[in-house]
């Protein structure tokens, strides 16, 4: 398939004027043809799907005159306030990083896989508990391909993509956690939905530990581009770092990692006046409110 950032810029323009075709990852696949073809009917184009000369400079005037605003951002928006506020009935991707002979980060007799899968394995159990559908994208002792986690996190049509690391750093006073959602500055456009699950992600975690809050950002990662749910990435912490390392070496400490990214879960389902204060959430109070149901 074609790609690159003159196919993102023609996804942008179509998306504005209300011919979607889906998320702007900068690939001509099937819904970006279908969107090509639609606007060619609609300007009286030979229908093929084919962007050629006529079409483009079609698309470059009518660009300045129909601006639809971030259709694709507000079509995914609709999506979560229509699945409502209970968690029974979602499905969850979560991908812990690395596994099998690739350890990622390691430093104080502590590996990345291994923390990750804990968190992630963790997280699995209490959203289960809680009615949502989980899925992992790798087991215990292996590392599929980062096109193998997107295609398994698509294939299952998730609703949510949660994907776990640690950072490192030759500095050893680097520290804390940072969050990143799909965001891409040169196109102007950013998922809503994984900028909202990533400050949510963040903030409970910064409220129930003493991690730095290193912030949320966008980027165009492919994990976090080439899935088509909300995708966010979540790097818990520097394993270089002494101080990150010992709390992550605490299993009541990953637990409250786990806890936090629940609640961040269900507050991103919740109308705001549903909504609770940070850090003040419990999964007990999920059970009780029936949110499960």
């Amino acid at each position: 398939m074609i790609r690159g950032d003159d196919i993102a810029t023609l996804q942008n323009r179509l998306n504005e004027m209300g011919f979607s075709s889906g998320r702007v990852d900068g690939i001509y696949g099937a819904l970006t043809e279908g969107a090509v073809i639609e606007f060619q009917k609609s300007v009286g184009l030979p229908a093929d799907g084919v962007c050629g000369p006529a079409t483009f400079t079609a698309l470059i005037r009518l660009t300045g005159t129909v601006r639809g605003g971030l259709a694709s951002s507000l079509r995914d928006t609709y999506l979560i306030h229509q699945r409502g506020p209970a968690l029974a009935g979602k499905i969850i991707a979560i991908d812990a990083s690395f596994g099998g002979n690739l350890l990622g980060a390691e430093a104080f007799g502590l590996n990345e896989a291994q923390i990750t899968y804990d968190v992630a394995k963790r997280l699995e159990g209490r959203l289960s508990a809680l009615g949502v559908t989980v899925f992992m994208t790798r087991g215990k002792d292996n590392n599929p391909s980062e096109m193998d986690r997107i295609n398994f996190a698509n294939k299952v049509n998730c609703d949510l993509l949660i994907s776990l690391h640690l950072d490192k750093s030759s500095s050893a006073n680097a520290h804390g956690i940072a969050s990143y959602y799909y965001g891409n500055a040169t196109h102007e456009i950013h998922s809503v939905v994984g900028e909202r699950f990533a400050l949510l992600a963040q903030r409970e975690i910064c409220a129930r530990t003493d991690l730095l809050n290193c912030r949320t950002h966008g980027k165009s990662w492919e994990i976090l581009r080439l899935t088509k749910a909300p995708s966010v990435r979540i790097d818990l912490g520097y394993l270089s770092n002494e101080g990150d390392a010992q709390r992550l070496a605490s299993s009541s400490f990953r637990q409250s990692l786990a806890e936090a990214l629940v609640v961040a879960v269900q507050r991103l389902y919740l109308a705001a006046e549903e909504d609770a204060l940070t850090g003040t959430l419990r999964i007990e109070d999920l059970k009780r409110a029936g949110l499960r149901k």
